[in-house]
């Protein structure tokens, strides 16, 4: 039984989305706009451009730099149409209207006899004048040469004739299978068509692959009687086991199908988490509890950190099951599996930071919302979650691709776009714990500032968020499985909520798409600090796990130190000057990996201190120095604030960092 107070939230929010559809009456910024889109699109498909260029036609005063910010005002069904160039999806059979009549387009949907099929439906009109279209009995008009989503179960009717709707679904005889795997999975279910397939009450879920799935063992489904594909994985420290079966009208077949073991990282004392997930945060399928409690199992995910966070507007999504449960481990954890909720504290400004392991309720959760101030600095909360016993990280840090030489206003634009810009003032001040290096957004962008970071003096580590969202169906990695990346302390004892915020607070880590990385610096591991005298040579051992591993890299302060293929790398190295070291392997796409750049890894620094000074390379300081001029400007420019005194204490906070990074040079 749920506590009170988080049923009724979970019903409070199936009441939005009943009432407003998957973005549950929110604000429309730019981000919740791509929320509705995107439920239709894929990777294939460009939104973001797509949106642009309709702002462009739309507003054509409005200038390139400040065109997202009007992402929310452009017609979502014409930016859906257009971004799928024609293509059909799944779950959007389009309704063609042209000047000499209609024709259906669909990926043809198998329903079983006997049960109910209803599906969106995009009218996409090539008429130069308005168009009524009767759907279910209710009159929709389309503009000329606009587009419209409905839902249609049963009728169509265009010009006063009825439409053949036959493309939509065809019919099957129905059979039943029973999965059992002898410990909670993840399964996938298709039939040749690639359609899925789900148990009852299992939300319609599909990966940032695009396969179907959900979780559990002796799972019971109704499917049809024909060819179905069963898969079944377990997280990244498992293989993936596939078989065809061909069920029986009418019958219960039994597949008993496992995947096996590639490494175990509890055995090694190491542990994976995923620091930042969302139960309900928008989405087709409010989410319940129990629902993550099975995804973590059927990852096998050993920790599970939920965040209470804002969209765009006051509401803050399951507040009610942080006041209930922080402080605690949720009511699934067990010796190997730990689940806490904490904190997104979100400024589109500043950036996005999450906490893990709170003691207590923070004071505030978001600033800058709906014309509000963007006060106090994204600091100010840092330092009370971590007076609450919080482990502070940057979330999906970095959305714009550049490299490791590329200068530091590239992602300061002026458009609130969730960045972490703040994060250079907060590793300075050492506020900030960790950063989100795997993340759904760019992870080289990322890497490139981590490094950066590292190379200018700052002690922070590498970790890992996938800002799932467990209330999602089908929105790429949003709506993947947790896990999907990780964090794996060295946790070394046994598995608590303090011995994993340690261990990721020490830097005793590394992050993953799914391969097993290991650095030693003369037998130390990440978050280790080697003293050493000037001229001494250390001992370099990189070693992976994992069929998706294509290239591993040596790098310090100074860059790549050395490169090689999978499997296991060496390198020596004089200690000329302080420097760190980590390690990266990397790999093209592949089945286990969710992002779509591929594989990666990236371990936390073994930190080479020489003759009792620590790296801060000049060049890094000054590129840190650089970039608090430009966050000071955009603030200035774009920040909003009610008093001068406001905007003062950021300016305050920048002039600590600053005095800090030109101590180090």
């Amino acid at each position: 039984m749920l506590p009170g107070s988080v049923a009724s939230a979970v019903a409070e929010y199936r009441a939005l989305r009943d009432a407003h559809g998957p973005c549950w009456g929110e604000p429309t910024l730019s981000y919740v706009t791509q929320a509705w889109a995107t439920v239709y699109l894929d990777r294939r498909h460009d939104f973001w451009n797509t949106g642009l260029r309709h702002v462009a036609e739309r507003h054509p005063e409005v200038p390139e730099p400040a065109r997202e910010d009007h992402l929310g005002d452009v017609d979502v069904a014409r930016v859906v149409r257009d971004a799928l160039g024609g293509d059909v999806q799944d779950n959007l059979p389009v309704l063609r209207l042209t000047p000499g009549g209609c024709a259906v387009e669909a990926d043809t949907r198998v329903v079983l006899e006997g049960a109910a099929f209803r599906t969106a439906l995009l009218l996409d009109s090539g008429r130069d004048e308005p168009v009524t279209v009767v759907v279910d009995g209710t009159p929709h008009t389309v503009e000329p040469r606009g587009a419209l989503i409905v839902e249609v179960a049963e009728s169509v009717v265009v010009d006063g004739r009825p439409v053949d709707l036959a493309p939509l679904s065809r019919r099957a005889a129905a059979a039943t299978v029973r999965l059992r795997a002898g410990f909670p999975c993840r399964w996938s279910v298709t039939t040749a068509n690639g359609q899925g397939w789900y148990p009852p009450g299992a939300p319609p879920k599909l990966d940032g692959n695009r396969r179907p799935y959900f979780h559990g063992d002796d799972v019971v489904l109704d499917v049809p009687a024909e060819p179905i594909t069963v898969t079944v994985a377990r997280g990244m420290e498992y293989t993936t086991s596939e078989v065809t079966v061909t069920p029986r009208a009418g019958a219960e077949t039994l597949v008993e199908l496992a995947p096996e073991r590639l490494y175990d990282a509890a055995a090694r004392g190491w542990y994976g988490g995923d620091l930042h997930v969302h139960l309900n945060w928008m989405g087709e399928e409010p989410a319940a509890p129990e629902l993550a409690a099975a995804a973590q199992h059927g990852e096998d995910l050993h920790v599970l950190n939920l965040v209470a966070g804002n969209v765009a507007s006051e509401r803050v999504y399951d507040v009610e099951a942080l006041e209930r449960w922080v402080g605690e481990d949720l009511p699934w954890s067990d010796e190997r599996h730990l689940a806490r909720i904490g904190v997104e504290y979100r400024n589109d400004l500043l950036g996005h930071c999450t906490a893990f392991g709170l003691r207590g309720l923070p004071s505030r959760y978001h600033t800058g919302f709906q014309d509000t101030v963007d006060w106090p600095p994204n600091a100010v909360a840092c330092e009370e979650m971590r007076t609450l016993g919080g482990v502070i990280s940057y979330g999906h840090p970095f959305h714009t691709a550049f490299g490791d030489d590329d200068p530091p206003d590239v992602v300061l634009d002026r458009a609130r776009n969730c960045s972490a810009r703040e994060i250079v003032v907060g590793a300075a001040l050492g506020l900030v714990d960790t950063l989100d290096v795997l993340n759904h957004s760019s992870i080289l962008a990322t890497a490139a500032v981590y490094r950066r970071l590292l190379g200018a003096g700052n002690r922070i580590g590498v970790s890992a968020g996938t800002d799932a969202v467990l209330s999602f169906c089908r929105r790429g990695t949003a709506s993947a499985p947790p896990g999907w990346e990780r964090v794996y302390a060295h946790v070394g004892g046994p598995l608590t909520a303090e011995s994993y915020a340690e261990a990721v607070a020490l830097g005793r880590t590394f992050a993953t798409t799914g391969p097993w990385l290991e650095l030693t610096v003369n037998g130390h591991e990440p978050g280790a600090t080697l003293e050493l005298p000037a001229g001494q040579e250390v001992e370099i051992t990189v070693s992976s796990i994992g069929p998706e591993v294509e290239t591993l890299e040596i790098r310090t302060a100074a860059g790549v130190l050395a490169q090689g293929p999978a499997g296991r790398l060496t390198a020596t190295m004089t200690t000329d000057e302080p420097t760190y070291v980590v390690a990266v392997a990397s790999g093209p796409p592949h089945p286990r990996s969710q992002h779509r750049r591929g594989a990666y890894a990236h371990t936390s620094p073994v930190y080479v201190d020489v003759a009792g000074a620590r790296v801060a390379r000049a060049e890094d300081v000054r590129w840190c120095l650089a970039w608090l001029d430009r966050l000071e400007q955009l603030l200035r420019e774009f920040g909003r604030f009610d008093t001068p005194a406001q905007l003062d204490d950021h300016l305050a906070l920048y002039e600590r960092a600053r005095k800090i990074y030109h101590s180090r040079l």
